[in-house]
């Protein structure tokens, strides 16, 4: 079996290559490496001794995407490509509409033109907008969201589901990502966005290792058990996983299906630093300042359906995401 997987050299998808070759399956790489770096090839090589096509591309270029669609017999396409920043998306709302929506959009024409109608998207918790209760379960309601980058997510959902609606040969699976963070227990891979990074965890490992002087914590005001922000953390490698799992269930299946991907237990900012403090014995110091567009006090999931039809669930707990991503960082700094 053949996938195709679009912008997978960035973080989440570099660590489902990883799960993908070691599944047994054969795959074809693209990327356009606007945010994260080629030596990701060579480390999943690396983790897994196995190789695969690896092909410099942007999914807006519709020339380039219909040769590679054209050179390869696929079966399925996991969709990582998109830009990711919540922060950025205010400032910049054009750029993720016209790259994630318009990319999706000609990846789409270009995956029905050679009949592939089997697709695995990368969406986001951000759809769920501000939710009314929590744990968020998949049948909550959908937007208003805070910000364009949750509302590009919303928007191609949306898009999907009008092409499942057209054609129900499509199989269509949402995979809505609560916040992946950790690295691969190898140490080779790790998230390393480019220039400033927007995660909070690059933003922790850059003052561990000694590149800034501390960390922004962006609002003390939320209504939480300690004013900050609380989100569903979940190590990557459980949620690339995760996209295994929902490989199987699209080739089984011709529907539209959301799933949520995530552990169920909210963490605070302060409930992550600290934990990053006591297992790496490493000191983080951080400054409070305004919030951020956008953001909300606290999201995190109900992942009971996934576990129902994925047979899928998380194994790493935060302790471990801490101590994988500063082992990561670690090795990449040396």
């Amino acid at each position: 079996m053949k996938i195709l997987v679009t912008g997978g050299i960035g973080f989440i998808g570099s660590h489902t290559c990883v799960e993908l070759l070691d599944s047994g399956y054969e795959i074809v790489v693209i990327d356009n490496l606007s945010n994260c770096s080629i030596d990701a090839v060579d480390k999943i090589k690396a983790i897994t001794g196995k190789d695969f096509k690896f092909i410099e591309c942007d999914i807006r270029d519709r020339e380039l995407l219909d040769k590679i669609f054209s050179e390869n017999d696929f079966d399925c396409v996991i969709h990582f490509a998109g830009l990711k920043a919540v922060g950025e998306s205010v400032s910049m709302p054009l750029s993720y509409y016209e790259n994630n929506v318009g990319g999706t959009v000609t990846l789409l024409q270009v995956m029905a033109a050679h009949n592939v109608k089997r697709i695995i998207f990368s969406s986001s918790a951000t759809v769920y907008g501000n939710p009314a209760s929590l744990p968020i379960t998949e049948d909550f309601p959908l937007g208003p969201v805070t910000n364009p980058y949750g509302r590009t997510k919303l928007i191609i959902e949306e898009i999907l589901r009008d092409l499942w609606v057209s054609d129900h040969s499509w199989s269509v699976i949402l995979l809505r990502y609560f916040n992946p963070i950790g690295a691969h227990s190898s140490g080779l891979l790790c998230e390393s966005p480019k220039g400033t990074p927007n995660n909070i965890m690059p933003r922790i490992l850059n003052v561990a290792l000694k590149k800034t002087p501390y960390i922004t914590v962006f609002g003390n005001d939320y209504n939480t058990h300690d004013g900050t922000g609380v989100r569903d953390y979940i190590h990557v490698s459980d949620l690339a996983r995760g996209h295994v799992a929902a490989l199987k269930y699209a080739m089984e299946n011709n529907k539209v299906e959301a799933f949520n991907l995530g552990t169920g237990t909210g963490y605070s900012v302060f409930d992550l630093i600290n934990t990053f403090i006591r297992v790496n014995e490493v000191d983080i110091p951080y400054s409070i300042e305004a919030r951020r567009p956008g953001d909300i006090d606290a999201c995190y999931a109900n992942p009971d359906k996934a576990y129902k039809l994925l047979g899928w669930k998380t194994t790493l707990e935060l302790d471990t995401m801490c101590k994988d991503g500063y082992k990561a960082a670690v090795n990449a700094n040396k």
